[in-house]
């Protein structure tokens, strides 16, 4: 099944599926009731010293991937919960930054392509 991205200050869509927040921080100003999380997986999440040090900077992206891929590496159980989810159904990854293109989820969905390949 198809792994989605969307930003949780997006308005959910029946076709996102199972929608899995993958931030240790819920998103400022995004009720629960907003949001429609089916699971909030902060254990997935880059760990709070990883996040700190990239602070969304585009110039630390590289070193950002390849430290958060050697930190997904060694959390098999958030990650195999995810993939549990989506040999089932459509699963969308939700994230809060406003960066599409930098940011934890993108790392973690293009892992989670690799290991379902």
């Amino acid at each position: 099944m198809p792994i989605h991205l969307k930003r949780a200050y997006d308005p959910p869509e029946p076709r996102d599926g199972f929608r899995i927040l993958v931030d240790r921080l819920w998103p400022r100003g995004v009720t629960k009731n907003e949001a429609h999380i089916d699971l909030w997986l902060k254990d997935v999440a880059p760990s709070t010293e990883l996040r700190k040090w990239f602070g969304h900077d585009p110039a630390k992206w590289a070193d950002f991937q390849a430290r958060y891929r050697k930190e997904l590496d060694h959390n098999s159980e958030p990650v195999a919960r995810i993939v549990e989810q989506v040999h089932q159904r459509t699963v969308t990854l939700v994230y809060g930054a406003k960066d599409r293109m930098h940011n934890d989820a993108v790392v973690l969905k293009a892992y989670l392509d690799d290991k379902l390949k």
